[in-house]
């Protein structure tokens, strides 16, 4: 599904589209994305942001908030770091700057389907190991299904974004690793052409709000100093009171 308001620019992008063999619906305002969306998920949304009657990031909002997991991959002429860590942050999977190249734009459009598809499909390139399991993975009373792509503490549901649950996928799946920035920018496919590793740093504060008793001073998520993230189970590493 296009959303564009831009006539010329909307079938500019459903030609490259359907060259590739995809069938293309366009709508022309934020109101009728979300509306075709409820009616129908498509397997990936080409969103732009300016539009009129609900913006691109404001549609990515709403949709997040209704807990729809479609891919989308937002058109803008935007290219502020500020403007792409709040779409990242609302739970955008993949920005293309305008003017962008077709090779480029389909390059991001076959990575998102092939993350749509899951292991079945293939996985893309970059995709962390909770890409290709199919358990629920558990660090203390932490626990991440990749499958159902749900998260919960002490059997609590906690809710994700899609870029923070990449994250905390992939950090559970290695317990007391020490990730990198740049690893985990891989994990959000695509963001690291446009903005630097402080994106990740955002995905880290907010995702400790949501799985951390005390966010500031955390006791799952923790710095590693002067390397990167790493997550691990408090109750392992608490001190042993004494006899």
């Amino acid at each position: 599904m296009v959303a564009e308001d831009d006539t010329k620019q909307a079938e500019l992008v459903r030609r490259y589209l359907e060259n590739e063999g995809h069938a293309v619906t366009v709508v022309a305002d934020g109101r009728a994305a979300l509306d075709a969306v409820r009616r129908r998920e498509p397997d990936l949304l080409l969103l732009d942001v300016m539009m009129p009657r609900a913006n691109g990031l404001d549609v990515v909002r709403i949709l997040r908030a209704e807990h729809r997991e479609v891919p989308v991959l937002i058109l803008t002429a935007r290219s502020t770091e500020d403007d792409l860590l709040l779409g990242l942050d609302l739970g955008a999977d993949d920005y293309v700057t305008k003017p962008f190249s077709p090779r480029e734009l389909m390059a991001r459009v076959r990575t998102l389907l092939r993350r749509r598809r899951g292991p079945a499909g293939g996985a893309g390139p970059g995709a962390g190991a909770a890409a290709v399991r199919d358990e629920a993975l558990s660090v203390g009373a932490l626990r991440v299904d990749p499958v159902r792509h749900e998260v919960s503490v002490d059997g609590t549901p906690v809710d994700c974004t899609p870029g923070e649950f990449r994250i905390l996928a992939a950090m559970a799946a290695e317990p007391d690793r020490v990730f990198t920035r740049q690893r985990l920018l891989e994990e959000l496919h695509g963001f690291e052409k446009y903005i630097s590793d402080r994106s990740v740093d955002v995905h880290i504060m907010h995702l400790r709000k949501k799985i951390e008793p005390t966010p500031r001073r955390p006791v799952r998520l923790l710095t590693v100093f002067g390397v990167g993230y790493k997550l691990t189970d408090p109750a392992r590493n608490a001190p042993h009171a004494p006899a």
